[in-house]
């Protein structure tokens, strides 16, 4: 078999379709560099820049497990331009005022968790939202799900969790990443409010 790190890209992309891992880590190696620079050039804030470099590899991951990413010109191109269409997109939102970003947006005292944490309420509240939580955890990828409960259900460390499932570190992390932002799209899809 041949090594990952002298495959082309058009060869990782077929290898990760038909469920090989490693495959698509060897392209985030390769491409998140180079994608990381164009997004926060052009936005020129870490945070929004973080979140549409996750965002871009997210569309690319699902848009290969789908069969529908195209072999036509370069993937480090595919995946500029799924980058420059989220930029667009998210600057739209922000200038529409659909967006609120935390730093716009400081609720007042009223609003603060700890003066009415412990009510009994507060407790059903959040054993739902546990519930609904765990109940997503089922529509995420094998290798996602187990990283997540692995991570905060049985709180081992990412080196444990990369020693018991015979990944790397940086594989591991990935798949937690990769979870969480499938979590926070169902999350907001589903209107689950998870803050206070």
């Amino acid at each position: 078999m041949k090594n990952l790190s002298t495959s082309t890209d058009y060869e990782l992309v077929e290898l990760y379709e038909n469920g090989n891992d490693n495959a698509f880590d060897e392209l985030l190696q390769r491409h998140q560099s180079y994608v990381y620079s164009y997004i926060l050039f052009l936005v020129k804030e870490e945070e929004r820049a973080d979140d549409i470099f996750q965002e871009t590899f997210t569309r690319a991951i699902m848009a290969i497990r789908s069969h529908k990413y195209q072999t036509t010109g370069k993937f480090s191109a595919w995946l500029i331009r799924i980058a420059h269409n989220l930029i667009i997109d998210t600057t739209r939102e922000t200038e529409s005022g659909k967006l609120i970003t935390q730093e716009k947006f400081t609720p007042g005292i009223l609003n603060d968790i700890r003066l009415s944490e412990g009510g009994i309420e507060n407790n059903i509240i959040e054993e739902q939202k546990a519930s609904q939580i765990r109940k997503m955890l089922d529509y995420l990828p094998d290798v996602q799900r187990e990283v997540i409960l692995l991570r905060f259900y049985e709180d081992l460390s990412f080196k444990e969790i990369a020693e018991k499932t015979g990944v790397s570190i940086n594989t591991s992390l990935g798949r937690m990443r990769y979870a969480l932002i499938n979590l926070r799209k169902m999350v907001q899809q589903h209107n689950i409010a998870l803050v206070g």
